[in-house]
């Protein structure tokens, strides 16, 4: 899976913090039991990881810089939610298929 730029960095930022890891960890798996879909709990973590960015870019050194030289623009974090989701969410039961379809 490819990151762009944004997803990339903040990816990073998480990694090197353990806390924020543990934080974003529970919220991938809390968000990804309360919506029926992978979907929609991609485009859930997403708007969230937005905000996120959004905040870290008014302390954090890699976002405050980033939003400085290039503005803070609204860029897609949908790879890095999908790629989250896949990392720490339970696996979806796969449905059984009827002998009769087999």
């Amino acid at each position: 899976m490819s990151l762009n730029h944004s997803e990339q960095m903040l990816s990073d930022y998480v990694r090197m913090h353990p806390d924020e890891m543990r934080f974003w960890e529970e919220k991938v798996r809390v968000t990804a039991a309360g919506v029926a879909d992978r979907h929609g709990a991609a485009a859930a973590l997403e708007h969230e990881l937005w905000r996120y960015f959004e905040e870290r870019s008014q302390v954090a050194t890699p976002f405050r810089e980033a939003a400085a030289t290039k503005g803070l623009r609204r860029v897609s974090l949908r790879n890095l939610a999908e790629y989250w989701l896949r990392l720490w969410a339970p696996p979806r039961p796969v449905p059984k298929v009827p002998p009769e379809i087999i």
